[in-house]
């Protein structure tokens, strides 16, 4: 039986680099220097990840078992997830932001044995009544007060005097690790099952085409992003910020961080890199520590990676991975590249490219469809440059939803090969085999026989220095008739007069490509709406009922 189980990687790391620094945690309400921080070892994120599993074992849980985790990031949230591993215990993440009552209807799709969480997660299950009778298993992650079960801390105490510590629970493969919930920015949040062998394929495929080496120093802004760490041996340093509005982040929390500790690879969504790049150039700050940027939600725009680069060294890249929380990593292509050879082509309208897929993953680009596809066939696949469905199989595809046969039957299909994951995007494959990116398949517009597709279609007009970015909707004109409108959220500060000259550029843009001319209507809007987790991926449907108004 071969055992597979990512906490294993904590048990090695606290081997071979017992008091190198694992997790760097910012307390107080300022960043000064290394003092700022409360820190583990990789020994102590060892000792603490075998507290707590030996320790929810002897609370009762069962390997297999599911347990809701709500705590912010953290040492703890480390130690946590880890000695869920250990143990065998499945982690079940929501995102914070998502809304009251989609984290309930999360919490009742995934019926949870057990509630660990700080205070304030505590106190709106009992506000709000999630799982109110249900939940076997209590843990508060600071002061508990007076709904009963343990806190850390007791917890820990339990786990140093059980027989269980220290013990790795025999997972392999196959067995389910966690269920992570997407941010529901495109429909309802969905429980994503992920496996040990999906981690443990993700861990090595980053590593590798990453070029990652233990003893990196990793400023992850993505919580779900800063637990791959400690099994690629890289030093966590925590950021400061609210992990929830990353487009609101302190630029000078970031850059203090990265110049503090040297750190080599961050993670950051397109929203934060924004404005930490802005602040940056103003600033004129050079940080030559950094060797790379992992961004992902969304596609990455020029402006914003130049930047950045203007910031990091010449060898300094930003990798923008193409994927889905249910298969990451898909594809990448460098800023390097894009910037010199693909962007000019996706500013005409061709799309974004995202790379060649990664070398152990079959990619095809099949019609779109919205109905159920049973079986895959390789009779589906398209030829180059067609534009279709985006599907992927490999190790790192999630094979399922947690309890949900209707996004199953519309997302998965069955080959003889494994799974193949329906990514819900649109795209096509170029002479050379890269990707190209062309928006949500739910997003695309019907305009009588012909279909216009959001990337292909906002890129040009985005290449207006007054535009912040623009979104196509398709909303319904008050003779019933679907029309392609195109809303404008320009740059901050400009004036009226500014604002109606830009209206006027942007419809001359529109006559220059054929592909643009189905656009009836250009309507400039304060703000976009955007998802919770990267605050990049915009709410086209809040878009297309505004829009539907405001052409009425």
């Amino acid at each position: 039986m071969t055992i597979v189980n990512i906490a294993a990687a904590v048990d090695s790391m606290a081997q071979s680099r017992p008091n190198e620094p694992a997790i760097y945690e910012p307390v107080g309400s300022k960043l000064e220097d290394k003092s700022s921080y409360r820190s583990w070892s990789y020994r102590e994120l060892e000792s603490a990840s075998n507290e707590i599993a030996a320790g929810l074992l002897e609370l009762g849980f069962k390997r297999g078992d599911r347990t809701a985790l709500m705590v912010t990031p953290s040492l703890e949230l480390f130690g946590l997830t880890f000695g869920l591993f250990k143990a065998g215990i499945v982690p079940v993440m929501i995102d914070p932001g998502i809304g009251i009552k989609k984290m309930g209807a999360c919490l009742e799709n995934s019926d949870p044995k057990g509630f660990i969480g700080v205070p304030k997660a505590h106190i709106a299950r009992l506000l709000f009544g999630w799982r109110r009778g249900e939940l076997q298993h209590l843990v508060t992650v600071g002061t508990r007060l007076g709904w009963g079960g343990y806190s850390l801390s007791a917890l820990r105490k339990l786990g140093q005097k059980s027989a269980h510590l220290g013990k790795l629970a025999q997972t392999q493969g196959d067995d389910i690790a966690a269920i992570l919930f997407t941010s529901g920015s495109t429909g309802p949040p969905k429980g994503v099952v992920y496996r040990h062998r999906n981690f443990a394929a993700q861990v090595e495929w980053i590593r590798d085409r990453f070029d990652i080496k233990p003893g990196e120093i990793d400023l992850p802004t993505f919580p779900l992003f800063a637990l791959f760490d400690p099994a690629l041996g890289m030093t966590t340093v925590l950021p400061k910020m609210d992990a929830t509005k990353p487009a609101e982040v302190n630029p000078e929390n970031i850059l203090r961080a990265i110049e503090g500790f040297g750190v080599t690879t961050m993670f950051g969504s397109p929203a934060l890199l924004n404005t930490v790049g802005r602040y940056g150039e103003n600033e004129s700050r050079k940080i030559p520590t950094l060797k790379r940027v992992i961004s992902a939600g969304a596609p990455v725009p020029a402006p914003t990676m130049s930047r950045w680069h203007e910031m990091m060294s010449d060898e300094g890249v930003i990798l923008p991975p193409y994927g889905a929380t249910e298969s990451l990593p898909v594809a990448c292509l460098s800023s390097r590249d894009i910037l010199g050879e693909t962007w000019a082509k996706t500013e005409t309208g061709l799309g974004v490219c995202v790379g060649l897929p990664f070398l152990k993953l079959d990619v095809a680009v099949i019609p779109i469809s919205d109905q159920p596809i049973e079986t895959f066939e390789d009779s589906l696949r398209l030829d180059t440059e067609e534009i279709g469905e985006i599907c992927v199989r490999g190790a790192v595809v999630t094979d399922e939803y947690w309890n949900s046969d209707t996004h199953n039957t519309l997302g998965k299909m069955q080959s003889p090969e494994g799974v193949w994951h329906r990514m819900g995007d649109v795209g096509y494959v170029d002479a050379s085999g890269r990707l190209w990116f062309c928006g949500r398949k739910s997003h695309r517009v019907q305009i009588g026989s012909k279909c216009i597709f959001t990337i292909p279609t906002e890129a040009p007009f985005n290449t207006h220095p007054n535009v912040f970015r623009t979104a196509l909707v398709g909303p319904n004109n008050p003779q019933g008739k679907r029309v392609a409108v195109l809303c404008v959220e320009f740059e901050p500060g400009l004036s009226r007069d500014e604002q109606r000259q830009t209206l006027e550029d942007l419809k001359q843009i529109r006559d220059k490509y054929d592909h643009l001319k189905l656009i009836s209507v250009l309507l400039p809007h304060p703000g976009f709406p955007v998802d919770i987790r990267h605050n990049a991926k915009i709410n086209r449907e809040f878009l297309r009922e505004w829009a539907e108004k405001e052409i009425q």
